[in-house]
């Protein structure tokens, strides 16, 4: 009896170290997801650039419900991202002095992406480059297309 119980001890010992540590090192601990635009990477806070996301306390309403779409965009960029690290090329800093960037996860735009899927913004003040991807995702009522909203630069003045 002893000898079995030691060797169920063993082996969930065993098991824990297996599943329990690759777990541990995949996680980027550098990599902190502040918002559906802004990620800090290495120390360096990262604004996505071209795009904007709502504000974390930006709320939407579907059907007389309302919804958190600044969490949820944070929500579609957390999923997305999930244990990889982004790729990122800086293209700038801004008045912020935040690195203006454009980020990967295995070859794909994180800003195209959340645009594409309605959660962001093309921010034409600063970039022509997402527009495709908004108009896709407004055609086709995709994400925050299908609620009532505000844009979030508007949000902003507001609040």
């Amino acid at each position: 009896m002893y000898l079995n119980v030691r060797k169920t001890l063993v082996l969930l010992i065993l098991l824990s170290i297996v599943f329990l540590i690759p777990i541990k090192f995949s996680k980027s601990s550098d990599l902190k997801i502040i918002d559906g635009d802004t990620i800090q990477l290495d120390g360096k806070k990262i604004r996505f650039n071209g795009i904007d996301a709502p504000e974390l306390n930006q709320k939407c309403k579907i059907n007389n419900i309302i919804v958190n779409c600044g969490k949820d965009s944070r929500t579609i960029l957390v999923n997305k991202i999930l244990n990889n690290k982004p790729n990122c090329i800086i293209e700038g800093l801004d008045i912020y002095q935040r690195s203006l960037a454009e980020c990967f996860i295995n070859n794909e735009s994180l800003s195209s992406y959340l645009v594409k899927n309605g959660y962001a913004f093309a921010y034409r003040k600063y970039s022509k480059k997402f527009i495709s991807d908004e108009d896709y995702a407004r055609i086709n009522r995709i994400g925050m297309w299908s609620m009532e909203f505000e844009f979030p630069w508007e949000f902003r003045k507001k609040n």
